[in-house]
């Protein structure tokens, strides 16, 4: 390959292109991005950068020797518009066409957002333009803050929220937050946080409308159930979804994401996904770690032309609430088990084991960062296949 072209100035971007060097690659590389800004780190954003702790500059996920390392042309500011017909170019929103052997998808995605008109105070948090815009609406002193959704990013904002000083409800349509994810029982220490720290936790009903006038400022938030919660500033953290419009009407199979088997690599062997755009192996993961694993095998198997490795791992991911660490890895399935093995609930600091017929799947846990690592190692290796 002479041309590769990475789609996605991204984490998963950044670390496809630190592979496709560290892997021998040495012809042209570009890299194109529809923000202005280089990779940065997203977790910080929803804590320490919007509470002020943390600055821009400190997001920088490559110093400028590593930038000038990777001997790429970037295309900041540039969105993708479409992938040529058989995968060897790429057309860009400004009419141009880039001529490539190799593709790599690191697209991401982007906040799913309420329906109706737009209204000044309502955010997402995805981006860093999401952030610094979020930041300077909390700026001016205490409001009323609705975060709409109890995952992992609106549990981070409502905790960052609070810690600045400001009047905070979490609204989530689910009778817990992070049930899907965690089950009842831990769903419902998490869910315990909030209390812990005076956010308010509104579960078990939907958003039906949010109040303003329209080209106004939101006022408050109309629930399914008839009550409205008044609100000067709104986050709307209701999930994401894969940005892969911009291939459409390409060879490429798209499902929720862009399908590709367990090595990253789509219906054109030449062609390669990784980070939360990527569908690998008939699932979409949309954590940090992902990202970064996926990038080696994607691109171990992009220069070799097929698939020659998969990507096997076990999933992981964090969160950071009211002064609290959350871990969990694994594969948990709604008939596991659940047994704290380590710590107490109560004291918000445990471990705790999911099993399914006497097996392990999965491990949480709050503020027990080193059981954890040295159980989510053994799950790792339990998951590796066995050598005959």
């Amino acid at each position: 390959m002479r041309t590769v072209t990475v789609v996605g100035a991204s984490l998963a971007g950044l670390y496809a292109a630190r592979a496709l060097r560290s892997q021998g690659f040495e012809g042209r590389l570009v890299i194109v991005g529809d923000e202005c800004h280089r990779p940065y780190d997203r977790p910080p954003l929803s804590k320490d950068f919007l509470k002020g702790m943390t600055g821009q500059e400190d997001l920088a996920l490559a110093d400028a020797e590593e930038v000038a390392e990777l001997d790429a042309e970037w295309l900041l500011g540039t969105r993708a518009a479409g992938l040529g017909a058989d995968g060897r170019s790429v057309v860009l929103a400004d009419g141009r066409s880039l001529a490539t052997d190799g593709v790599v998808i690191a697209t991401g995605a982007t906040p799913r957002r309420l329906p109706g008109p737009e209204l000044a105070g309502v955010h997402t948090l995805r981006s860093l333009d999401d952030a610094q815009a979020l930041r300077a609406d909390l700026a001016g002193g205490p409001v009323r803050v609705v975060v709409i959704g109890g995952g992992f990013i609106g549990a981070e904002v409502a905790s960052s929220c609070a810690a600045l000083g400001h009047d905070v409800t979490v609204v989530e349509a689910a009778p817990l937050p992070l049930l899907p994810q965690l089950g009842e029982e831990m769903a419902g220490v998490c869910a315990a946080l909030h209390g812990d720290h005076g956010v308010a936790l509104v579960t078990g009903t939907g958003v039906a409308a949010l109040r303003g006038e329209p080209g106004g400022r939101v006022t408050g938030v109309e629930l399914a159930d008839g009550r409205v919660l008044p609100a000067d500033t709104v986050v709307v953290g209701i999930g994401v979804r894969p940005n892969t419009d911009w291939l459409a009407g390409s060879e490429l199979a798209l499902d929720d994401g862009v399908v590709c088997d367990a090595g990253c690599v789509t219906a054109l062997p030449h062609v390669v996904a990784v980070g939360d755009v990527a569908r690998v192996g008939g699932s979409r993961t949309e954590h940090w770690t992902s990202a970064t694993e996926q990038a080696a095998t994607a691109v171990h198997n992009l220069l070799a032309g097929e698939t020659l490795l998969a990507h096997r791992t076990v999933p992981y991911f964090w969160s950071d609430q009211y002064g609290v660490r959350i871990q969990f890895a694994g594969r948990r399935l709604p008939t596991d088990t659940v047994r704290v093995i380590d710590g107490s609930p109560e004291d918000r600091s445990f471990l705790a084991a999911y099993e399914r017929d006497g097996h392990t799947t999965a491990v949480l846990a709050l503020n027990r960062p080193r059981p954890f690592m040295k159980a989510r190692r053994e799950l790792m290796r339990a998951a590796q296949p066995v050598a005959g």
